[in-house]
């Protein structure tokens, strides 16, 4: 045996003998391909029952998907283990801090891997709940110069066939880290989601990026940027920020479902979705990319989306005929057609109602009140019969 073989062979006992001392599993078998059977021995029988019912044409297909996952902190360590579970083909985790006891209000680290980095410590955890997914781990800063060319060079070339990744997922918790996330896709026209939880712990969002496409995270920067103020200033002495592991498994909970719905081209992936916990609010939108954007990497991508768009051939126009109304000479009962699809309100009725955000509308109006004017009004039980009802119509 070779020195190379030697050493290997000692790395491989060491880890092994790290996870039996944190009380991890030993590694199961590979499994290298997907069963589609649904069955109760098969651990991937849930998921694989979604294409069986009709939800997706081809739920095997997640197995050859890369996701690189920015930040294993509380949004970002949830959503790599949602991804494991769900039989994700590969995971690229990039962080740079260390597991500490004030982590654990989250829902993924354990007390006995404080101190690890994050990676290493999530690499771990994951391995030992679905050995079938590839785990590439960076623990490292990626707004430093140097950190980020390798950074970049992952994205472009750490997929599993050797290519770009799939989607690159940004779960961090400052300015800085989303921007050089953000140039980094830009760059190479790479599709990403954002997310983050506020510093209160009580809403948060997700956003989909589609360099050229959609809005870019420098095309709309945030008050503390346009207000030129270095973020690292508004840190409070002795003070930190909230954490809730509802919030934050909230928020990864909405991040992995659109990850799955565009990776597997099922249901439609939100723009931007929104969380505010006091009231359970759920806001959607569509940002639009900022033509003065000051990244002109996205004032390029979104030049070559134009021009994508003038190649497409001109849509047909749909012909609106439009109808004749009919006008009836005599009318002496004011009868009126109306089209029972799209009902009048009825008369008395307010359609206002102040407090909605926007997009949201009422299912129906609440009828206006009426001043009492002690008139007497025919009831349901009136016993006047019809004819005296005509009667009195013909002699009006």
């Amino acid at each position: 045996m070779s020195v190379a073989e030697l050493q290997k062979k000692v790395k491989e006992l060491e880890e092994e003998l790290r996870r039996v001392k944190h009380g991890g599993a030993a590694p199961r078998e590979k499994i290298t391909e997907m069963s589609g059977e649904v069955v109760d021995t098969n651990p991937y029988s849930r998921l694989m029952a979604l294409k069986r019912m009709g939800i997706v044409s081809d739920y095997e297909k997640i197995r050859t998907h890369t996701v690189a996952v920015v930040g294993v902190g509380g949004v970002g360590s949830v959503t790599a283990e949602m991804l494991t579970r769900c039989g994700i083909g590969k995971l690229l985790l990039f962080d740079y801090d260390k597991v500490e006891l004030a982590n654990m209000n989250r829902l993924f680290f354990q007390p006995h891997q404080a101190g690890l980095s994050k990676v290493e410590a999530a690499a771990a955890t994951l391995e030992s709940i679905n050995p079938d997914v590839t785990f590439e781990t960076h623990n490292y800063n990626v707004t430093t110069v140097d950190n980020f060319d390798h950074f970049m060079s992952r994205i472009q070339n750490g997929s599993l066939t050797g290519g770009s990744v799939d989607l690159v997922l940004s779960c961090v918790d400052n300015f800085e880290a989303r921007m050089a996330v953000n140039r980094a896709c830009n760059e190479l026209s790479q599709t990403w989601f954002e997310s983050g939880v506020s510093e209160n712990a009580v809403s948060g969002h997700i956003q989909f990026l589609i360099p050229g496409e959609t809005a870019c995270f420098d095309c709309a920067p945030p008050l503390i940027v346009a207000s030129q103020i270095d973020e690292r200033t508004l840190k409070r002495e002795g003070v930190c920020a909230a954490s809730l592991p509802t919030t934050m498994g909230i928020v990864a909970g909405m991040l992995v479902q659109n990850v799955l719905k565009f990776l597997l081209n099922f249901g439609t992936v939100s723009y931007y979705l929104g969380y505010n916990a006091l009231s359970d609010f759920f806001p959607t939108m569509i940002v639009r990319p900022n033509p003065q954007c000051e990244d002109s990497w996205c004032k390029k991508r979104q030049e070559e989306y134009q021009a994508k768009l003038a190649a497409q051939p001109p849509k047909e126009k749909e012909v609106i005929v439009e109808e004749e109304e009919v006008v009836h000479e005599d009318n002496d009962w004011g009868i009126s057609l109306v089209d029972e699809d799209e009902p009048a309100p009825p008369p008395g009725t307010t359609s206002v109602v102040s407090g909605l955000a926007e997009g949201i509308t009422v299912a129906y109006d609440r009828p206006a009140p009426t001043a009492n004017t002690g008139a007497e009004e025919v009831g349901a039980d009136d016993a006047t019969s019809l004819d005296d009802l005509m009667a009195q119509m013909k002699a009006l």
